[in-house]
């Protein structure tokens, strides 16, 4: 598996790892603009590639390279789960952004007992503001 970087990573590739992950639920698989506003305004891409070139994971984070690095998106694709793929990608975004720096995430419901298995520590006190928008 190869791991890198991957800053001009394609809207049409992200959305089909989301897709081929569980992340697709999550995500406005459906709206092409706001996917690649979503890539061009993230700081950090971090992808893993198979031997053939093939995207089975990526990483998006955002981060100030000093104090924070939020891990926005986190997917693998399903038949490469459990391979320890996600594992390296949160590594590798880590390295990336800076191991001084505090990396965060929101877990979905169904991964949420996946992070403690790797070492994560939960936090009990998230605040968020929803989307305040109108779909038309």
């Amino acid at each position: 598996m190869k791991y890198e970087n991957e800053s001009d990573l394609t809207p049409a590739e992200f959305i089909d790892v989301l897709r081929r992950s569980t992340l697709a639920e999550r995500r406005p698989v459906d709206e092409l603009l706001r996917i690649a506003k979503m890539l061009a305004n993230a700081n950090l891409v971090v992808t893993a590639r198979d031997e053939a070139g093939t995207l089975v994971g990526v990483a998006r984070a955002i981060t100030d390279f000093a104090y924070c690095t939020y891990l926005s998106d986190l997917a693998v694709d399903a038949a490469h789960q459990n391979q320890g793929i996600g594992r390296e990608l949160i590594r590798v975004t880590h390295v990336h952004a800076g191991l001084d720096t505090r990396l965060i995430l929101l877990a979905a419901p169904a991964a949420a007992s996946y992070y403690p298995h790797i070492g994560m520590k939960n936090h009990k006190s998230c605040w968020m503001i929803p989307p305040q928008f109108e779909r038309s």
